[in-house]
């Protein structure tokens, strides 16, 4: 998450959606950019206005992803903590429990059929990360659109832009995901993330 008071600004940071591109952006432009000490940076909506009620009041906005690709980018991600080429953000905990995936899922036929299903942060919908019972993101951008997205809240902020650079979640052919699937898989992910398909509008 990044939050900032005098912005009166809530970035929710959903992940595998290109967040950790956006969070960089939000901290060069707001000086007064932070955290919830404590709380992890990929929390939902609903746990930060517990954590902290006063943001309520705060402009909210997010990042979602179509599942398909999202969860192939998951794997990948898990794939270089195996390897031992993945960057250490996240911190220590993140990076242990991508370990551990790797270590259960031998491959991403693994990883999709049945790793979805033990681990529940793979499997949260990202609607749950950006709505609570009485309220809702005030924006909801998309990764496939993360650009001008972007770019809108920060005309919002009335702040300057300038054009992102590549980043790990925007490199490389965005279509690419679709061949490492089977119908079986293809399947499963639209199963476990029904709600995102439904409320998002995604397709395989």
């Amino acid at each position: 998450m990044i939050i900032s008071d005098r912005a009166r600004l809530l970035f929710v940071h959903v992940q595998q959606t290109g967040g950790a591109v956006v969070a960089g952006r939000l901290r060069e432009l707001l000086p007064d950019a932070r955290r919830l000490p404590g709380v992890d940076r990929h929390a939902p909506l609903g746990q930060l206005l517990r954590a902290e009620p006063g943001l309520t009041g705060h402009w909210t906005f997010g990042v979602v992803r179509n599942p398909w690709a999202r969860t192939w980018s998951w794997w990948r991600h898990v794939e270089r903590v195996r390897t031992g080429t993945a960057s250490a953000e996240g911190g220590e905990r993140r990076q242990q429990f991508l370990a551990e995936v790797g270590e259960t899922c031998e491959d991403f036929e693994a990883f999709v059929m049945r790793g979805l299903g033990e681990y529940q942060r793979l499997q949260t919908p990202q609607v749950r990360y950006l709505t609570t019972r009485g309220r809702r993101a005030d924006l909801i951008g998309r990764q496939e659109s993360l650009e001008a997205d972007l770019r809108a809240v920060v005309a919002r902020l009335e702040l300057p832009w300038t054009p992102l650079t590549d980043g790990p979640d925007l490199a490389g052919d965005p279509e690419a995901y679709r061949e490492a699937y089977s119908e079986p898989m293809r399947r499963r992910v639209e199963a476990v993330f029904a709600r995102d398909v439904a409320a998002f509008g995604y397709e395989f």
